[in-house]
């Protein structure tokens, strides 16, 4: 699969979580509150959301959600924060593996989309059946050097 931005490789790393089991939505939430901050910000951010010390502001399906301080809409996706951690701390690691300054990178670009959907069902009553799917996300990071 192609990244779907291409920056000077020079000064650049990137990192790709394929068909993660966790929800889109949040991912797509996640991406959008952590894009341009500096990669300790963005891992202490995504902590803090962990341990439910700081809100994730849900600027999209936010509908019905409670809101928090200074937030508005908001939530704690524990897993799906752990994933795109995941993914960062991958990232840093190519950064570093290529001899650039860890310290000074910020996330460049950072997407989040759909993965496969993957088939399941419930078992019902009558012996009838229903859909119980598994939705993936896929997420593309790319820090760059300041």
């Amino acid at each position: 699969m192609k990244y779907s931005l291409e920056l000077d490789p020079e000064k650049t790393a990137k990192a790709y979580g394929r068909e993660l089991y966790c929800s889109p939505k949040h991912c797509e939430n996640i991406a959008r509150a952590i894009k341009g901050m500096k990669l300790s910000e963005a891992k202490k951010f995504l902590n803090d959301v962990i341990q439910h010390k700081r809100a994730l502001p849900l600027k999209t399906h936010n509908r019905n959600r409670p809101h928090h301080h200074r937030v508005g809409p908001g939530a704690y996706p524990e897993k799906a924060c752990k994933m795109i951690l995941e993914v960062i701390k991958n990232a840093e690691n190519n950064a570093e593996y290529k001899g650039l300054n860890v310290e000074n990178m910020h996330i460049a670009h950072i997407s989040a989309y759909k993965g496969r959907e993957i088939k399941g069902f419930m078992p019902r009553a009558m012996g009838r059946a229903t859909d119980w799917n598994e939705q993936t996300t896929n997420v593309e990071i790319i820090i760059s050097e300041e």
